[in-house]
């Protein structure tokens, strides 16, 4: 049986951790678990030396985000599996034995990701992850059981397991083998959508990513920044080009990323008519420090094969906001 550990990244999260640890250590019997330290200025180290001695620690010197913190930390973990889990999520009984089960049976699977649920809402889906990550033609992120903001119940519909996109970073188990092969998360991305870098350079790679509803977790989510938070839609907006440019063939990138670029002019007027100023200049400085780095990430390109398929829907936004579909079985046959 493979060697599982469980990773949680932390900047001052001590509420967070004091509140959701214990359900991990609860439910994790014989597992390894870690908490990476992403140099907290408050006393989450010294508080986790006191309140829970067996949870080993690693700390990292700066706060260099998402991407960093993991890649750092985890050279400092033995194991077969990472497990990176947010500080935020309240894990069940039996949730990594399914996810066991799944890596000894599928050998070309190499990412998976639970049935992720809102902690606070508990029947339904949590924005990050859902029942799946999927993105369209264009490269906008959605998932099964999330739609932009539109968020559905669970009634058991996307209870079957099966290959998806992308896995949340929420909740995503990974093969250290794999996420060595790939050099781990790209830093240039800081925090935001580099789980979705990540597994398309795995299926590039010919790796799989998948999910499972036979293990279910639940998620707090917007710990760090809500949904809304412009520094959020800056991100998001300028790591999705990042995305498309290192994972697509040249000529179709350069064409998504033409039309990426004026659909994300029209998101900036959306905002502005929403007297949401900050979201607009968000998504200006997205693109600027696109274009700073764009050499720099098309640089990336020269490790990467490209597979061909990498859409069910040809455009989330066209669907959603034109169509009014909300729900992803009125997009996509499961």
């Amino acid at each position: 049986m493979s060697k599982i550990a469980i990773v949680i990244l932390n900047w001052n999260g001590k509420s967070l951790l004091e509140k959701f640890l214990p359900s991990v250590i609860r439910f994790s019997e014989g597992f390894d678990i870690y908490v990476v330290d992403n140099a907290s200025d408050d006393d989450s180290v010294q508080f986790l030396k006191e309140k829970f001695p067996s949870v080993g620690i690693i700390q990292n010197s700066e706060n260099e985000g998402f991407a960093k913190g993991y890649n750092d930390g985890l050279k400092h973990i033995d194991a077969d599996i990472y497990c990176l889990l947010n500080s935020d999520v309240e894990v069940t009984p039996n949730w990594l034995g399914p996810i066991e089960t799944i890596f000894s049976e599928k050998e070309k699977v190499a990412i998976i990701q639970p049935k992720i649920l809102d902690l606070r809402k508990r029947e339904y889906f949590e924005y990050a992850g859902a029942a799946g990550g999927f993105i369209d033609q264009l490269g906008y992120p959605f998932c099964r059981g999330r739609i932009f903001q539109a968020l559905e119940k669970d009634t058991g519909q996307y209870d079957n397991d099966r290959e998806i996109f992308w896995a949340t970073g929420a909740c995503m188990f990974i093969k250290r083998e794999v996420f060595q092969e790939l050099g781990g998360f790209d830093e240039d991305y800081f925090a935001h959508q580099e789980e979705v870098d990540l597994c398309w350079r795995a299926q590039n790679s010919g790796h799989v990513v998948y999910y499972t509803a036979q293990s279910h977790v639940y998620h707090l989510g917007g710990s760090t920044l809500n949904n809304m938070n412009p520094k959020k839609t800056y991100l998001n907006f300028r790591n999705s080009l990042f995305s498309i440019t290192k994972n697509l063939p040249r000529r179709k990138a350069f064409v998504i990323i033409f039309m990426r670029l004026v659909l994300d002019g029209i998101a900036a007027l959306r905002f502005i008519l929403q007297f949401k100023l900050n979201h607009c200049f968000a998504i200006l400085r997205a693109h600027l420090s696109f274009y700073r780095q764009f050499r720099k990430m098309y640089r990336k390109r020269e490790k990467a094969n490209f597979i061909i398929k990498y859409y069910t829907v040809k455009s989330i936004v066209w669907s959603h906001f034109v169509h009014q579909v909300d729900k992803f079985s009125a997009l996509v046959k499961d």
